[in-house]
């Protein structure tokens, strides 16, 4: 009866070990792309897009000016703590969100010397063990009706449906590296 507790116990201590996270794939300094996590959603493996100072998902056109064909989806890299679009120019463009009252979530980037809004925050962006970035803990919400058709992205502040969006759903954010990145330049 002991060798039978002894045995079961020991097997479900392997099949606890398999549970357990995996480090992130995703090394230092790396350039990635974003995709959507929503199983049975219209936006499962959408890529995060950017145009007009804002994120998207499923976004027919981003507008960006690259260096080659733009690749429609935009890449991304994170540095001591902030998350910016990729370009190889100077002047880089970061991403911040407003989870106040005011902002409910609001995703957008500012470009160069540009002031980022009021209460905006830049930094606390984080990868996790599983590959998902976060901005201190925090997931993405997508929201439908956009523009050109796209889910508008949000950072999640506590509201469910942020300016007065509907049908938004949860999301997370799936880092994928990008080895040979397109600089692109997105329109603000």
């Amino acid at each position: 009866m002991q060798f039978k507790a002894l045995t079961a116990a020991a097997l479900l201590s392997l099949s606890s070990a398999a549970c357990v996270p995996r480090p992130s794939e995703l090394p230092a300094g790396s350039r990635f792309s974003l995709m959507a996590l929503r199983s049975a959603s219209p936006v499962h493996f959408a890529t995060f897009s950017a145009t007009k100072s804002s994120l998207f998902l499923n976004l027919p056109d981003q507008d960006a000016t690259c260096d080659v064909e733009d690749p429609g989806y935009a890449t991304f890299y994170l540095n001591e703590g902030g998350l910016y679009l990729y370009a190889a120019s100077a002047t880089p463009q970061q991403i911040y969100a407003d989870r106040s009252g005011m902002g409910q979530g609001k995703l957008g980037y500012i470009t160069g010397a540009q002031p980022p809004p009021r209460n905006a925050e830049l930094d606390g962006w984080v990868v996790d063990e599983y590959g998902n970035l976060s901005l201190d803990g925090a997931g993405f919400l997508a929201c439908p009706d956009s523009i050109q058709g796209s889910w508008s992205l949000w950072i999640d502040a506590g509201v469910e449906q942020p300016a007065g969006n509907s049908d938004c759903l949860g999301i997370s954010a799936r880092t994928v590296e990008v080895t040979d990145p397109i600089s692109c330049q997105y329109t603000s």
